[in-house]
């Protein structure tokens, strides 16, 4: 039997949405919302009967009636720390995702639950989240920081990591529950994985914390010298914030973070002709701290690793696929997916779970 699955990625000014019979995609789309428009709304959470009339409209542009819908399934937001995998909706995660006072904030992919449930709940069919943003299966040595007063996270790539790890598992005919994997997300931020035996163990802080730096990221600083700018009177909190989450990293180096302007820096200095050498540079830097941390995970497992993967934007890069192999194939063969699947992940977890493949997680 084949099922459709109707999948909904909401963010801050945009709503992509994708319809897949079980592997076999039928439409995606993004949905651009004007921000002064949603400003009208006065919250996040207010806007989601605004999304889901467009998001049913779009259905209906592209042939797909909600009747024909065996679930429907948003991203998961902002929801208490859970273990990987596919949860129904239910009210104890609506008020969750409602309620600000959890994370001092309500991130816009809190609405995917509410639009799924909304247009489920109309046709009698079930809605679910999968693996949402705060997927925490660390060991809980790995949560140790080196002081009381903070605990080191679990904050990854969780949905496009877990869904790759299964593709890879499936490409090698392995059981995804008994491999043992590096997995790297490489994009604005850059994720970093121990995936043991279909559990993320370890990662490191994909946001602002430890691992390498990337496009955007500071990673792992120095303590005394980020002390000292700390407390130089020149930033304020919410500044050094701003700079160390999205103008840090290649950012901050090269004033770009554009991969299509730094490939081709790095193709014109491999060639021998008038690159920026300083590109290279900087980019072959990112790759050995990525490296240093793959290294790292590889430890985490105990040196027993089966396969390394890297996906998101940047593994379209041939030099960087190409620095990564040379710093690390001798840990384990590596496999590329270039580019993320969130939105074929959303569907492929409710269809496994239709489908009996999978069970549900209770939350």
């Amino acid at each position: 039997m084949t099922y459709r699955a109707l999948a909904i990625n909401p963010g801050s000014t945009s709503t992509k949405i994708a319809v897949f019979d079980d592997e076999q995609e039928v439409f995606t789309k993004t949905l651009r919302h004007d921000p002064v428009e949603l400003e009208k709304f006065g919250g996040i959470i207010e806007q989601y009967e605004f999304r889901k009339e467009l998001v049913l409209e779009a259905m209906k542009e592209n042939n797909v009636t909600p009747e024909s819908l065996d679930a429907c399934v948003g991203r998961g937001g902002l929801v208490r720390a859970v273990e990987g995998g596919t949860y129904p909706v239910s009210e104890k995660m609506l008020a969750d995702l409602s309620d600000p006072t959890k994370w001092g904030r309500i991130h816009a992919s809190n609405l995917g639950a509410f639009i799924a449930s909304s247009i489920a709940d109309d046709m009698g069919k079930p809605s679910f989240i999968v693996d949402p943003v705060t997927v925490d299966e660390f060991d809980e040595i790995a949560r140790v920081s080196g002081i009381p007063e903070i605990q080191r996270q679990s904050l990854f790539h969780a949905l496009n990591i877990r869904y790759t790890a299964r593709l890879l598992a499936k490409q090698l005919n392995i059981d995804f529950h008994t491999m043992n994997m590096i997995a790297v997300h490489m994009g604005g931020g850059i994720s970093v994985c121990a995936v043991e035996q279909g559990r993320v163990t370890d990662t490191n802080n994909a946001l602002l914390g430890m691992g390498p730096f990337s496009p955007q990221r500071a990673g792992a600083l120095p303590i005394g010298d980020l002390l000292d700018m700390a407390f130089s009177g020149k930033w304020s909190k919410k500044e050094l914030q701003k700079y160390l989450s999205k103008k840090a990293g290649l950012m901050a180096y090269l004033v770009t973070d554009d991969g299509v302007m730094i490939e081709k820096e790095i193709d014109k200095v491999k060639a021998g002709q008038d690159g920026d050498e300083k590109v290279k540079f900087y980019h072959d830097a990112m790759c050995y701290q990525v490296a240093k941390e793959m290294g790292a995970m590889a430890t985490a497992l105990c040196g027993k690793v089966d396969a390394i993967f890297l996906t998101g934007g940047l593994v379209y890069n041939p030099h960087l696929r190409e620095e990564l192999k040379r710093r690390t194939e001798s840990i384990a063969p590596l496999y590329f997916f270039p580019g993320e699947k969130e939105m074929e992940a959303l569907t492929q977890g409710a269809i496994r779970v239709l489908k009996g493949e999978e069970e549900a997680k209770v939350y």
